[in-house]
């Protein structure tokens, strides 16, 4: 038992004999039939995390797969934007909330989506943040899923944590830039999830390299890619890199990620087919 321990798991990062790391599963809403539930994890922000996200979700749904999209990121919600969902309005029924459909067919529920005004702020506090992350889970009714991709918002904090412990992850997959200070950050993101026994079940490099126009050879701005050494330090056996491809972030702004050129959707397929099995 850690020291000063007051029995309430719920707030608790510690990892200590008596902590049962299922005890706080939370049941989804009795319609909702979902067979893999991945998050999708990074140790900052600013790396691409919602768009790895967007593109793991459309390329389940390319491969044929019913995949879906819960926004964990509370106060910064970037999903609906990718998907062209700006201002339109998720509805609810008698028996639960509704995910809003894109327009390549993902299931979407994100708190844009209950906003009167996308660009609100939601000023709230932790545990009220972690509330809501839990009811996008219980009481929206997300039918019959292949996989669910949990958008989670960066760092190790409330809401990374209510997932861990509420949601039945089957695993994590986490999103990381070149520098060599973000690869020493996902090594939190690591930890965490060794201490909450989640599997992380793959790494993605995004903005690893840009090709050149002209004769295709990879200019790598921030150094050389170094996805394959930090993936062997922490053990991590599913990898993909990403390049950055200006016309993909156009394509993010008009709500068309779906859209992404089939080099992209080659390399995070790749890895989807790896860590679906």
């Amino acid at each position: 038992m850690a020291e000063n321990c007051n029995h309430d798991c719920s707030s608790c990062g510690e990892n200590c004999a008596e902590r049962d790391p299922k005890s706080f599963l939370e049941d989804p809403h009795p319609k909702t039939h979902i067979r893999k539930v991945i998050g999708v994890v990074s140790g900052k922000g600013g790396v691409g995390k919602s768009l790895v996200t967007s593109l793991l979700a459309s390329a389940a749904a390319k491969s044929g797969k019913q995949a879906g999209i819960l926004d964990a990121d509370i106060t910064g919600p970037s999903i609906p934007r990718m998907f062209g969902l700006d201002g339109v309005q998720a509805l609810a029924s008698e028996e639960g909330l509704l995910p809003t459909q894109t327009a390549n067919g993902l299931p979407v529920m994100s708190i844009n989506l209950l906003l009167p005004n996308t660009e609100d702020p939601v000023i709230w506090r932790g545990p009220v943040i972690a509330g809501a992350v839990k009811q996008f889970w219980t009481d929206v009714i997300w039918g019959d899923l292949d996989v669910l991709f949990v958008d989670m918002p960066p760092g190790t904090g409330d809401v990374p944590l209510t997932v861990f412990q509420s949601l039945p992850l089957d695993g994590i997959v986490i999103v990381t830039s070149p520098q060599e200070l973000v690869s020493m950050i996902v090594g939190k993101a690591v930890r965490m999830a060794e201490l909450m026994n989640i599997p992380v079940l793959g790494l993605v490099e995004n903005m690893s390299y840009v090709s050149c126009p002209d004769c295709g050879k990879k200019i790598y701005l921030f150094g050389e890619s170094g996805t394959a050494s930090v993936a062997a330090k922490y053990g991590i056996r599913n990898t993909a890199s990403l390049p950055v491809v200006p016309e993909l972030a156009a394509l993010c702004d008009q709500g068309r990620v779906y859209d992404a050129s089939e080099a992209v959707f080659e390399e995070i397929s790749g890895l989807l087919e790896k860590i679906l099995g």
